[in-house]
């Protein structure tokens, strides 16, 4: 994420990269990719310290979220960060805080609010009626550098909170109403991750109109690859279904285009005639000419550039990614417990 925010600061009219900090190679390997004749720095302080810059971009690993987010803001700078805002709820809290503290903008990465065919898939789902059953998952059969990755990511977060924000912010979006109450299961599957972690989870959700979600989240060499990618919500009057084709296919799981790709909808209508007959065929949207995945982290950076310039209200933004943040946590512990956590 963070190389695809830097190649969007690099082309989009409105940035200038004044440095770039990771604590290994990856600096020299993107600076090389942007061109070169970047400042590079090991350092986030000493980054901040030298270069003064107007906005900060953090594309680490959430137990560093908060930390340097705050740290950015407290210098006076506007922060975009990736999901999740930190990697517990009183982080995030803390973030938020001192945002309205320095009177600066805070962007948080949740990149599917930028996809015209995610946006879609809202509008359709709002327009199925209450209560709606939504059901999401996205397994990852992760190998190589990817599983590195995602080992590096359980040391602070399980798949269902680092991903499951995401979509338990879609599901709000789609209900428009407030989750009461979560239940979750989680298995470790793998002698690579600390005790006491795992690196499966599925959580359901129950809100307050009687919507239902489900959404399900594994990561590792061992995941099946069979309906990884499933996305489909449910009313009374009918269902809408991502299908991707594609993406959805084997050995497509862990390439992260994949997981904003939806290629098309399918819109089934529940209408019945007397005979109990379908009133109108299924409707397929193609969505082929759908941005790919450094278009969005580019649509992502012109909002970031608009919010600061415009001075936006980001008091709903902020607070979507602290309930989604809240919820998934809530689903953790519900893992870690055995019991169904109320909200």
């Amino acid at each position: 994420m963070g190389s695809s925010h830097a190649m969007a600061y690099a082309t989009l009219d409105g940035f200038e990269i004044c440095g770039i900090v990771s604590t290994g190679h990856s600096k020299v390997v993107l600076n090389e990719k942007l061109g070169g004749g970047y400042e590079l720095f090991d350092d986030f302080a000493t980054a901040l310290r030298d270069t003064r810059p107007d906005a900060v971009c953090i594309s680490t690993y959430p137990d560093t979220h908060e930390a340097f987010a705050v740290q950015a803001l407290e210098q006076g700078c506007h922060v975009f960060v990736e999901k999740p805002v930190a990697d517990t709820v009183a982080g995030a809290k803390r973030v938020i805080a001192a945002a309205r503290k320095a009177g600066r903008q805070v962007v948080v990465g949740y990149i599917l609010r930028h996809h015209p065919s995610w946006t879609r898939f809202v509008d359709i789902a709002r327009e199925l009626g209450t209560p709606l059953v939504m059901r999401m998952n996205l397994n990852q059969q992760s190998h190589g550098q990817m599983w590195n990755v995602h080992r590096n990511l359980m040391k602070s977060l399980s798949p269902i909170v680092d991903c499951g924000v995401h979509y338990i912010d879609v599901m709000c979006q789609m209900t428009r109403s407030r989750p009461v109450q979560v239940n979750a299961i989680g298995a470790r599957l793998t002698e690579d991750i600390p005790a006491g972690n795992y690196n499966y989870g599925q959580l359901q959700i129950r809100f307050e109109d009687g919507s239902v979600g489900w959404y399900e989240a594994g990561w590792g060499p061992m995941m099946s690859e069979t309906a990884f990618f499933v996305k489909d919500v449910i009313g009374p009057k009918g269902c809408v279904s991502i299908v991707a084709k594609n993406a959805g296919g084997g050995g497509k799981s862990d390439h992260v285009d994949s997981h904003t790709k939806t290629e098309s909808l399918r819109v089934h209508r529940a209408d019945l005639d007397a005979d109990n007959q379908f009133v109108q065929a299924d409707t397929w949207i193609d969505m082929q000419d759908e941005p790919d995945h450094q278009e969005l982290c580019n649509r992502e950076q012109r909002y970031f550039l608009q919010a600061i310039r415009e001075n936006l209200d980001l008091t709903d933004h902020l607070e979507d990614a602290l309930n989604s943040l809240q919820v998934a946590f809530a689903c953790d512990e519900s893992v870690r417990t055995g019991q169904p956590v109320r909200l």
